[in-house]
């Protein structure tokens, strides 16, 4: 993952991963949405209507087709937790939120075959220390348990520093939704755009937590690449 181009280079357009995928028709319209991945969280030690067990997070990966890539999110407490859990799910990519220092992640790096894409608040005072270890690092709004999908935006000019400062690509995340996506995209200039809250389905003015509105994800998925958004 770290050897490709930014947008911002002159290279391929912002990546888009859909996260919090909890039921196959989901998976389906991420994938039809034309998103380059599709993420499934796993064990996590926070209260989340996007959590799956394990097989079932196996099965939703299992059927992401070639050329998407499926992503196994999880908090795990220690290097052999999280290695345990990606030979249970068999990823193409994990992305580690919380937990883990970086000593933890380079070696939880050296144990996988797979990518490893690391979760880093965007308030944070350390992130270049997170990016030796790491195949990709993806800025966040977090929680006070270190969890994502808090649909908070953070300072994207602080952000775009970051995405200046380091060589490992950057994934903007935190607050997307198809309506801001666009202006993030052109002020932070990140490798690709991760969203989990802002395309879920709405029901009597509540969010459906989990579930996915294709509507909303097509809409996403083309103001993130500036796509024209297919009929």
């Amino acid at each position: 993952m770290s050897d490709v181009n930014r947008p911002d280079s002159g290279g391929s357009a912002t990546r888009v991963k859909v996260c919090g995928v909890t039921r196959a028709a989901d998976r389906e319209a991420v994938v039809t949405a034309g998103a380059d991945a599709v993420g499934v969280i796993s064990d996590v030690p926070v209260d989340t209507p996007r959590e799956v067990g394990a097989d079932t997070a196996a099965d939703l990966l299992a059927g992401v087709p070639p050329l998407v890539t499926g992503v196994l999110v999880t908090m795990p407490s220690t290097v052999e937790e999280a290695v345990d859990l990606v030979e249970t799910v068999d990823p193409d990519a994990v992305q580690v939120h919380g937990g883990l220092s970086p000593g933890e992640l380079g070696a939880l790096g050296h144990r996988l075959s797979q990518d490893v894409i690391v979760a880093v608040d965007a308030a944070a005072d350390d992130i270049a220390d997170y990016a030796d270890p790491a195949d990709a690092l993806l800025v966040d709004s977090v929680d006070a348990a270190g969890g994502g999908g808090t649909g908070e935006t953070h300072d994207w000019e602080r952000t775009r520093e970051i995405v200046a400062d380091l060589d490992v690509p950057v994934v903007l995340a935190g607050g997307l939704t198809p309506d801001n996506v666009a202006a993030a995209v052109e002020t932070v200039r990140p490798f690709g755009v991760d969203v989990a809250t802002g395309v879920e389905r709405v029901e009597d003015g509540d969010r459906v937590g989990g579930e996915k509105d294709p509507e909303t994800v097509r809409e996403f998925v083309a103001a993130a690449t500036r796509r024209e958004v297919a009929a």
